[in-house]
């Protein structure tokens, strides 16, 4: 596991978007965030699991998070723009935004792999997250210490058989950190940088790895400390990172 402590009120009175934030590690990193001192924002398609996060935040006395339901599938431009302003209105800034709403798709070989369902890949991994990322980036770079995250994947590292659409679309959000990061560079303090959760007991991993035995992999909390580390005073100044979480 990536070896970081963070102290309890590392996130006190950051305002924090997380994206999938309904289950598995995007529901984990919204309760580790708001444990440590962050306002979170729970974006998500899926308003009744964003609501049980709440609940949990709610019910730990850690600051009132705010519900976002969000088709990242579906999202028009224009929505984008509201979100933006919504959360201007509400917060003035942003300090983060953990990008980890993502989907499989089909795991076949390249030859298999429909248009419609690699573009239906492309566009809620690569394309959403392109738009929200333009659209917030006034946003956090009204903060005094913002910080972008973006969720990554060994097959979006070295490219492997049969990972078609999720694994290019891996690449692709490698690429935009890594842009991202080049054109923030000594610009101030907002940095972008990528972290592989790697086999985590998810959903999607039951998905993509049906045979598997779920106890033999760490729980979503188990690979926290990356994602405090990230949005945290510490990681000041890293910037362009590949991080692994396990």
């Amino acid at each position: 596991m990536f070896d970081y402590t963070a102290p309890p009120a590392l996130l006190k009175d950051r305002v924090i978007l997380v994206t999938g934030a309904g289950r598995g590690i995007g529901a984990a990193a919204a309760l580790t965030y708001a444990a440590h001192g962050a306002t979170v924002l729970l974006l998500g398609k899926t308003e009744a699991n964003l609501t049980q996060v709440y609940d949990q935040i709610e019910a730990a006395g850690h600051p009132q998070p705010v519900v976002i339901p969000f088709n990242l599938e579906t999202a028009l431009p224009h929505q984008y723009d509201e979100l933006a302003v919504m959360i201007e209105n509400e917060f003035g800034r942003l300090d983060g935004l953990l990008h980890n709403a993502s989907i499989i798709g089909p795991r076949t070989p390249v030859d298999q792999l429909s248009g419609e369902h690699f573009m239906r890949v492309m566009h809620i991994n690569v394309n959403a997250t392109f738009m929200l990322t333009s659209t917030l980036l006034p946003l956090l770079k009204l903060s005094a210490d913002g910080s972008l995250v973006f969720t990554s994947s060994s097959v979006g590292r070295k490219g492997r058989a049969y990972w078609g659409a999720y694994g290019v679309s891996k690449f692709a959000t490698e690429g935009l950190m890594q842009t991202l990061a080049d054109e923030l560079d000594g610009m101030g303090t907002l940095r972008a940088n990528s972290i592989n959760p790697g086999a985590t007991r998810t959903s999607m991993r039951a998905q993509a790895y049906p045979a598997e035995a779920p106890e033999k992999n760490p729980l979503p909390e188990a690979i926290m400390p990356v994602y405090l580390y990230l949005m945290g005073p510490d990681s000041q100044g890293v910037n362009g990172q590949a991080f692994n979480a396990q």
